[in-house]
């Protein structure tokens, strides 16, 4: 298997380095770093990292618009490290379309399992932060989906139907592939089209937004 691609974004040197460390000794390929947010997306689009690992208090631009713009052009998927005090940020990554989230205390191979996962189309969220995390979620939730129930999206093929039936199952990117028989950069087009037409910011948020609909 190929090992993810990572970009690390991050104003403090001596993490970034820290970080690179840890990763690449889990078999994890750095390809870049950035110490600000501007950067971050000049490199995640130079460099098309399978995972930002994203700090969110960085000078100049942060990192909640800086996630905001490397999902909505598709340069990658963003995994942000955090601290117990910044829920407010949290939240706006969430809803700004980040994927996972981690405290600064991880340890190389959790940090390293959740970069695999993003990779794979997988969420990755420290248990510490999941109450919170829920709640933005939720906050994230409230438009209304333009559908009646899922099963029912007009705007949606067939194909793009199975693609949101597997994501509210939790499959990840891979495993779609293998059961809709097709390569996993379709998939990920797939993917990309149905948080389109149903105006997501990300996986989770196009569940949240399916399942509130149907509640």
């Amino acid at each position: 298997m190929t090992a993810p691609t990572v970009l690390l974004a991050d104003d403090h040197g001596a993490i970034r380095a820290g970080l690179r460390i840890m990763l690449e000794a889990q078999g994890i390929t750095v390809v870049g770093e950035a110490a600000d947010g501007d950067v971050a997306v000049r490199n995640a689009a130079a460099l098309r990292p399978d995972v930002v690992l994203m700090d969110l208090r960085m000078p100049g631009r942060d990192g909640i618009s800086a996630t905001r713009e490397i999902v909505e052009r598709g340069l990658g998927d963003v995994l942000v490290l955090t601290s117990f005090d910044e829920d407010d940020l949290v939240f706006g990554a969430i809803r700004a379309g980040a994927v996972g989230f981690l405290l600064k205390t991880v340890d190389a191979p959790a940090l390293a399992q959740a970069v695999r996962a993003v990779a794979a189309g997988e969420g990755a969220l420290d248990p510490r932060v999941t109450r919170r995390a829920l709640a933005a979620v939720a906050q994230s939730a409230m438009p209304s989906v333009p559908v009646s129930r899922r099963g029912e999206f007009s705007d949606l093929t067939v194909r793009e139907q199975e693609v949101l039936d597997g994501i509210l199952q939790g499959w990840s990117n891979a495993q779609l592939a293998a059961r809709l028989r097709i390569s996993v950069p379709t998939v990920k087009t797939h993917v990309s089209n149905v948080l389109t037409k149903l105006g997501a910011r990300s996986r989770s948020h196009a569940a949240a937004l399916v399942r509130g609909r149907e509640g």
